[in-house]
């Protein structure tokens, strides 16, 4: 974006970008909508117009609990009191230097401390990005390993968030590597996403091990030959991969799986699947964004499922926001609506 664009022009921009998005998506289908959300996600321009435009941000809490640790405690207590556990992830990602990596490091061990304090139900998720995957191995596993030992001591859980297909790899050697230092092997846990081909493989290998796992879709722009490009097939391969977490050999070997999806079809066919199974419930959870369904949420925990709701906090919230749009149609009419009016 040409710096000497002012603040209006490059707002009129970013809003002339997601209307072309709009009309794309009746012509041409979701895939090209997602495509142009993940790529507004990424793009500095856009990041930097939303976020200096007040409007934007006041639709996007919507899905995001506030700027503070605080206001995301204040949220766990309330979904706490309708019988919903949460996971916290103070937002941020891709840092590039040691000293803010230690930054985002020490604001989480504060939320850690206050999850203690308050007594609340709730676990953390963390990105590795966040806390320096992009600078070194070492520098990831020290933050992590400081991260873990403050769970320890406040006994409570991180879960290690999965970002783009580049880093897959190299934050499951980080999981396992974690995982099998004695004194952090029940504290930590990994997400895996459906819309990779290579995950049928990734969820095999992490029934073996009796992991904590996160199915998830995935939400970032991947290339063909790498994930499904079509909704109907990550869908497909979501059920199967859950029912696989399901089975008897999961639950031998102290799988613990953690279905991440709004998709009523998807979540009806799993509860089905568990009945015909008689599997307990206490042996999985639903999982679920704050501000999207809550009426579903309520529904789940009502029929006796566990269900988690992922709660975001913090100032970096525009890359998460735009992938929440990317996920759903929906979501990016409530935006512009919102946003206009």
């Amino acid at each position: 974006m040409h710096p000497k664009r002012s603040p209006f022009a490059r707002f009129l921009i970013f809003m002339t970008t997601l209307a072309v998005a709009t009309v794309v998506v009746y012509r041409n289908g979701e895939r090209w909508l997602r495509s142009i959300l993940l790529y507004l996600s990424t793009a500095a321009w856009a990041r930097q117009t939303a976020t200096q435009f007040p409007p934007a941000w006041q639709v996007a809490s919507r899905f995001i609990a506030g700027e503070t640790s605080q206001d995301a405690i204040r949220v766990t207590q309330e979904v706490n009191q309708i019988g919903l556990s949460a996971t916290l992830n103070y937002l941020g990602e891709s840092v590039s230097t040691a000293e803010d990596a230690a930054t985002a490091r020490e604001a989480i061990i504060q939320l850690v401390q206050q999850i203690h304090q308050h007594g609340v139900n709730a676990n953390v998720s963390v990105k590795p990005t966040q806390l320096g995957l992009h600078i070194s191995p070492d520098v990831v596993h020290e933050n992590l390993q400081i991260l873990l030992t403050a769970a320890e001591k406040y006994d409570t859980r991180i879960r290690i968030d999965m970002e783009d297909s580049h880093t897959t790899d190299t934050t499951l050697n980080l999981y396992r590597r974690l995982r099998d230092e004695d004194q952090f092997g029940h504290r930590i846990g990994i997400v895996l996403q459906a819309y990779l081909y290579r995950t049928e493989a990734d969820v095999a290998a992490l029934i073996q091990e009796g992991a904590w796992v996160r199915l998830c879709k995935g939400a970032y722009k991947e290339p063909h030959d790498l994930a499904f490009p079509e909704k109907a097939d990550t869908d497909a391969n979501f059920l199967k991969l859950s029912k696989q977490m399901l089975s008897d050999e999961a639950r031998a070997h102290g799988m613990y799986p953690c279905f991440a999806t709004h998709d009523e079809a998807l979540i009806r066919a799993l509860i089905q699947h568990v009945r015909q199974h008689q599997i307990d419930k206490d042996t999985f959870e639903f999982q679920m964004l704050y501000g999207v369904r809550r009426d579903l949420q309520e529904e789940i925990s009502a029929e006796g499922y566990r269900v988690r709701v992922y709660v975001p906090f913090g100032m970096a919230w525009y890359p998460y926001f735009m992938r929440r749009l990317a996920e759903r149609p929906a979501n990016l009419w409530f935006f512009l609506s919102n946003l206009l009016r």
